[in-house]
């Protein structure tokens, strides 16, 4: 294997040896954290084709999130001889194409996760998909095994212990870290593991990645010799607790990397010539570094979680370039001339993508009905919804789960809080994680102030509260928070919606300030606020849209039964996420002359928000 793999490291005897297992062996990887796994993968599915003599179709590859799922796809682009054309998916992308093929009548693209999740499980035990995989499937690859817990562990085990095929599956019980999302009290993360040794025995090949590819430096690799000890701490001898002290006494012997209200500091940043990344204990603290960073003035980027998806503003052009329901490819090919593409990939790229999902059997066009419903119900491919690169981001620890960066500052965790909702475990497997992200530098952050932010139970948003029990100052924006069945100017305020939305192709960026007014004084729906429009630079570019209005309504609740009179006059804090592509009435675009698809430009809003209420005699209470 030359040509891709030219200027690799060469392989280790550990890597080899995964590489080399034949296609029908049952193997399980362990790999420590920067140990090169995607890498090994890459190899192993290379060689599963082209000495194996295993075709695409015959292996499934599965993993936890979409950003693992992406980085494997571009890996496999990239460096993939034979094995480039393997699919990798989520578990949860897979399960619905499952579904779809066995139930093409049940809109199962309507159903929650965890709802089609139980029925690939019910329809894999029941047999129901003999005759899509009993012959067709000869090697399963799974990726951050360590993360499969709940529905998603039943379903794995159900896949494995079904089907008579080889398997590669990899992970690290080190960074277990979504041990939350187990509901069965009984269950610990790690079970997986258990059940793999239990069910194949003596079959199960387990073999181990240790040596470190990402840690450059000394201080890169503090938190590396800790990992095989949290191996152990599952209810073991070595408590978690215990971990969870060592590894934060080893984060104090790194340096302070200063308070983000210094102007040097934030210089620092700003200037620093590779990547980095401030990671935080909960989205809640990345929200108020967030708001420091752009009290500093220092571009960075807000990592969204795996689900929150937005389509790129680039996408609009497409569906704006045509008025018939078909786009050839000299048609796209002039279409992407007129805008700023994804910088990492090729026009080709994106084609393939297109026509792989959206194209009529067949036919090299793109069936832009179709994809216009792949849109609207978020089914676009992750690499056409990956956010943009940025030198600088801010994000939770899970949000940063199987991302590396040259530059790494952890804000300190602090003691573990007591109470049963705190896992000692799962909190020192976390702040392993987080140590174990940098390629060179390894700095301690101290934690913003949380003490009147906290996660509201009603909304599972962020909130700002106040030592008054019944003050509401803030609330976290998400995505879908801007109306997106009209376009702007064509709801809430009159405006040229073509004008608006050239303003909003050219005009309106990332890091933007925007500003929520009330356009009502009180809501006109139950259980609903008022509506607010969304105002940046002066102008007025969308609404808030039902989502929001109903998360305050329940935000500004005190207790069952209680309505809400006193609404914010103003909502500050709020800023640009991206300016997105939204699908929305065909008859609302088509009227407002933006063509016959239904598809146009909306900004997307991120950020923890301040609230400003109307005094009794008209003026303004900023913050209330």
């Amino acid at each position: 294997m030359t040509g891709p793999y030219m200027g690799d490291p060469q392989l280790t005897e550990e890597q080899e040896a995964v590489i080399q297992q034949p296609a029908d062996a049952i193997v399980l990887v362990t790999a420590g954290a920067g140990a090169g796994k995607t890498h090994t993968l890459v190899r192993r599915l290379d060689r599963l084709v082209e000495q194996e003599g295993l075709s695409a179709r015959e292996i499934l590859v599965l993993s936890f999130s979409r950003a693992t799922v992406r980085e494997l796809r571009d890996r496999l682009a990239r460096d993939g001889e034979t094995a480039q054309y393997v699919r990798a998916q989520t578990f949860d992308s897979w399960a619905l194409e499952l579904l779809s093929a066995i139930d093409s009548h049940t809109d199962w693209q309507a159903q929650s996760f965890d709802t089609r999740i139980r029925a690939a499980t019910k329809a894999i035990d029941a047999g129901d998909t003999d005759g899509r995989y009993e012959e067709a499937l000869r090697h399963v690859v799974i990726d951050e095994v360590q993360d499969l817990v709940g529905d998603r562990r039943e379903m794995v085990e159900a896949l494995l212990g079904r089907y008579d095929c080889g398997f590669t599956v990899v992970g690290d019980f080190s960074q277990a870290i979504y041990g939350f999302q187990i509901q069965d009290p009984t269950e610990r993360p790690g079970e997986f593991f258990t059940w793999l040794r239990n069910t194949f025995g003596e079959d199960l090949v387990e073999l181990h990645l240790g040596k470190n590819f990402r840690a450059r430096t000394e201080e890169a690799r503090l938190a590396l010799p800790l990992g095989p000890e949290l191996q152990l701490s599952n209810g073991a001898a070595i408590s978690g607790s215990h971990m969870h002290s060592r590894l934060r006494t080893t984060l104090g012997r790194t340096l302070d990397f200063g308070s983000l209200d210094d102007q040097f500091v934030c210089d620092s940043l700003r200037e620093y010539d590779g990547t980095s990344a401030i990671l935080c204990r909960t989205n809640g603290q990345a929200l108020l570094v967030s708001e420091l960073l752009h009290k500093g003035e220092v571009p960075h980027r807000l990592q969204r979680a795996a689900q929150d998806r937005a389509v790129p503003a680039w996408f609009a052009a497409l569906f704006h370039s045509v008025d018939t329901s078909q786009l050839t490819r000299s048609q796209f090919d002039e279409a992407l001339s007129t805008v700023s593409p994804p910088s990492d990939l090729s026009g080709d790229v994106v084609w393939n993508l297109l026509i792989r999902h959206s194209a009529p059997r067949g036919r090299r066009v793109v069936d832009l009905v179709r994809l216009r419903s792949i849109l609207a119900s978020g089914r676009l491919p992750d690499e056409l919804t990956a956010q943009p690169p940025c030198p600088l981001v801010v994000s939770s620890i899970h949000r940063a789960k199987g991302l590396e960066f040259d530059r790494v500052l952890v804000t300190d965790p602090g003691p573990l809080r007591d109470g049963r909702d705190t896992d000692p475990d799962e909190e020192a497997r976390m702040l392993y994680v987080a140590m174990t992200r940098p390629r060179d530098e390894l700095w301690r952050l101290t934690a913003p102030d949380t003490r009147f932010v906290r996660k509201d139970d009603q909304t599972d948003r962020w909130g700002r509260y106040h030592w008054q029990r019944t003050w509401r100052l803030g609330l976290e924006l998400a995505g879908a928070d801007v109306r997106p069945d009209q376009p702007a100017g064509a709801w809430g305020f009159a405006a040229d919606p073509i004008e608006l939305q050239q303003y909003l192709a050219t005009k309106v960026a990332s890091g933007d300030v925007l500003t929520l007014e009330r356009a009502e004084v009180e809501a006109n729906d139950l259980d609903h606020g008022p509506s607010y429009l969304i105002r940046h630079n002066g102008r007025h570019i969308g609404a808030i849209s039902d989502r929001l209005r109903s998360a305050m309504y329940r935000y500004m609740q005190l207790g069952r039964g209680f309505i809400p009179r006193s609404w914010p006059i103003l909502i500050a804090g709020a800023r640009v996420d991206a300016v997105e592509t939204v699908a929305g009435s065909r008859a609302s675009g088509a009227s407002s002359g933006l063509g016959p698809h239904g598809v146009w430009l909306a900004p997307r809003m991120t950020g923890l928000t301040w609230f400003s209420y109307e005094k009794k005699n008209g003026e303004e209470a900023v913050n209330a």
